[in-house]
């Protein structure tokens, strides 16, 4: 069982936004341009990226779509923080 994922994501405050951004990724907008554009994560200044983090480090619902979702597809994630679109990278 992988032990460290790394992940991009993009965070938004509503479901409706977040879909039609995981619809632009899959009709090949730039992931990073997203993010710079929408999230309103700190991490957008990165491109939505995350680094690499342990397993348990994430809230639940984000942890198990980064430890149990295919790798590359856009994901929608549901937390106390907002919507969030993730994009998982690797697993360790």
């Amino acid at each position: 069982m992988a032990k460290t994922a790394a992940a991009l994501h993009i965070l938004v405050k509503h479901q409706t936004q977040a879909e039609d951004i995981i619809k632009q990724l899959n009709n090949g907008a730039k992931f990073d341009v997203l993010a710079k554009k929408h999230s309103s994560c700190t991490s957008a200044k990165s491109g939505g990226n995350l680094g690499e983090f342990k397993k348990g480090q994430m809230v639940p619902p984000f942890d198990k779509v980064c430890f149990n979702s295919e790798l590359i597809t856009p994901h929608l994630v549901k937390t106390k923080f907002g919507w969030h679109v993730v994009k998982v990278i690797y697993r360790t």
